[in-house]
């Protein structure tokens, strides 16, 4: 499997490079590029963030770039009350150079093939309706889609109704949901939501990741994560919506999904951001979503706690000792 990821680290999706890296380093996915929307933090920034995760999980050679730098109407909104200022929690990653021509890594990806090509967007969907726009043939081809997005039937984080993801761009995420050729796979926040990180399971992810230099930063990074959460009352702990959602895009964990209409209230003041999902046919369209309604949480954890040993494993003995051992298993 070839992964193309669009995030906006973003703690959670710190997280989800974290898994993404392992997965690439014991060659269960080629990472072939990260490129970044500006949702958490301004795009740029994301870029830079993403780089230093990478290098700190051993992949300094991943092409990165900044995506576009505002949704397609709205003026950009961030979260540094839940990020942080540059997203990375009490983090903060080395300023650096980062490339802007993100929608090249695209092309060059799916002019490889699709077959096996899997997007995965954790942020906003700017770049992805950014690229409809720009390139609609090459879109079209884009058959394996997963994004982290939406509350169908479940209370927003953001207003009553709409989650984070979309309230940012929510006339990217209405164009693409009308534009997509296959349905695409949705990880909403009555799934996500329910991927919770407790303060003693960090510690244990710690331990696992062993030698990897992330290991010495992720504490940092996730403090503010569970003080953000405990401030707004969820308690003194993580939802890590971005892991589980990569987990779902590699079929690595069991999940159920019912595949439907989707649309996205873009305009209305009051219920900007709010995805809705037809279960009973009323509109009458072809279906172009697969809304996940549940997923192994367990699972996940554990698949999550081996990716943590395959960083071990990688920085101990490095890459030939990690794919030798995922052979073996």
């Amino acid at each position: 499997m070839r992964v193309l990821f669009d995030c906006d680290p973003g703690i959670d999706d710190t997280l989800a490079l974290i898994y993404l890296t392992a997965a690439h380093h014991e060659g269960r996915i080629e990472l072939e590029a990260v490129t970044t929307t500006s949702g958490n933090v301004e795009a740029a920034q994301c870029a830079v963030n993403a780089a230093w995760v990478l290098g700190l999980c051993g992949l300094r050679t991943i092409p990165i770039a900044a995506g576009v730098p505002e949704p397609l109407v709205y003026e950009l909104t961030t979260t540094p009350e839940t990020h942080g200022e540059t997203g990375l929690g009490y983090a903060s990653a080395p300023e650096r150079y980062v490339e802007s021509d993100w929608d090249t890594l695209w092309v060059d990806a799916i002019e490889r093939g699709t077959d096996d090509l899997h997007l995965i967007v954790t942020g906003p969907l700017t770049n992805l309706a950014a690229f409809r726009r720009a390139h609609p043939q090459h879109f079209a081809k884009l058959t394996h889609i997963t994004v982290m997005g939406g509350a169908f039937h479940y209370p927003g984080n953001t207003t009553p109704t709409a989650e984070w993801n979309v309230w940012v761009d929510p006339h990217a995420a209405k164009e693409v949901f009308a534009a997509a050729t296959s349905p695409v796979t949705v990880c909403s926040l009555g799934v996500t939501e329910k991927m919770l990180l407790e303060p003693e399971a960090l510690e244990g992810v710690v331990d696992k990741l062993g030698p990897a230099p992330i290991a010495e930063h992720l504490p940092d990074i996730v403090r503010f994560y569970f003080e953000f959460h405990e401030e707004v009352g969820e308690g003194y702990r993580a939802q890590i919506h971005d892991l589980l959602t990569c987990q779902v895009a590699l079929g690595a964990v069991p999940y159920d999904a019912t595949v439907t209409a989707v649309d996205v209230d873009a305009d209305s003041e009051l219920m900007r951001g709010t995805t809705v999902a037809d279960l009973r046919d009323v509109w009458g369209r072809e279906p172009n979503a697969e809304v996940v309604t549940r997923a192994d949480v367990d699972a996940a954890w554990a698949d999550f706690g081996r990716a943590c040993e395959v960083h071990a494993r990688f920085f101990s003995g490095g890459l030939d000792a990690v794919r030798h051992a995922r052979a073996e298993d």
